[in-house]
């Protein structure tokens, strides 16, 4: 599936992490023609007064201001090193400490200051892209290494069912797989839970279960 780029930004709303000096309206004008809001949320002791919790990634943005220092406290997740909106740089002193602060909090893009009217499009249209697609593949990383876990559950149940029936692997695998259909449940999911079931006690009253065997006839376990 092809990952489809987002080119329209009417809807959306910028917070702007700065101080006001003149240069922002530039910005201001250039993305409201672009039908995107502009907020300056107040900044209280060098820090914006801004819910990140109550961010919406579909229509939220935020512009930081890399030259002030400690002005948002993004938690980045660690694993997808995502913030949890786009975030897009506003940079005036090119220094790689305040760009790397700027990356570390999750920026896809850059904007420079004073901001040229021009240059606002295409740092939209990179920094929410970039997000979306970083997003996408990290969410898609998770789909793989969730079906790799429940392929290994798959494996080891039909190595357990063979070893408890007697069935070769063929078979065990398609007892599993009728099973599963009837619980209407996911082979994978269905697997781990058969496991599960195994590894209780020998009195827990829910371990025992039953395998569909050829034939229809079934035998428990």
């Amino acid at each position: 599936m092809t990952f489809r780029l987002l080119q329209n930004f009417k809807g959306g709303r910028a917070l702007v992490i700065t101080k006001r000096a003149g240069w922002e309206t530039t910005l201001e004008t250039t993305l409201a023609k672009l039908g995107v809001a502009c907020d300056y949320p107040d900044i209280v002791d060098s820090r914006a007064q801004i819910d990140i919790a109550a961010l919406l990634p579909e229509r939220d943005i935020l512009f930081i201001d890399g030259d002030l220092e400690g002005a948002v406290a993004i938690e980045v997740d660690p694993a997808s090193r995502l913030p949890p909106v786009p975030v897009i740089g506003l940079v005036g002193v090119e220094a790689p400490s305040r760009l790397k602060a700027l990356v570390n909090l999750g920026a896809t893009s850059f904007l420079r200051k004073p901001v040229h009217g021009g240059a606002v499009y295409t740092s939209l249209f990179l920094g929410i892209n970039q997000f979306l697609l970083r997003t996408e593949m990290y969410e898609k990383l998770q789909d793989l290494e969730s079906r790799r876990r429940g392929r290994r559950a798959v494996i080891r149940a039909v190595v357990a069912l063979m070893q408890e029936t007697g069935l070769n692997d063929d078979d065990a695998y398609s007892a599993l797989r009728r099973d599963s259909m009837r619980a209407r449940q996911s082979l994978e999911l269905y697997c781990e839970e058969f496991l599960k079931r195994r590894a209780r006690p020998p009195d827990t009253p829910d371990r025992t279960s039953s395998v569909t065997l050829q034939g229809g006839n079934k035998q428990a376990m």
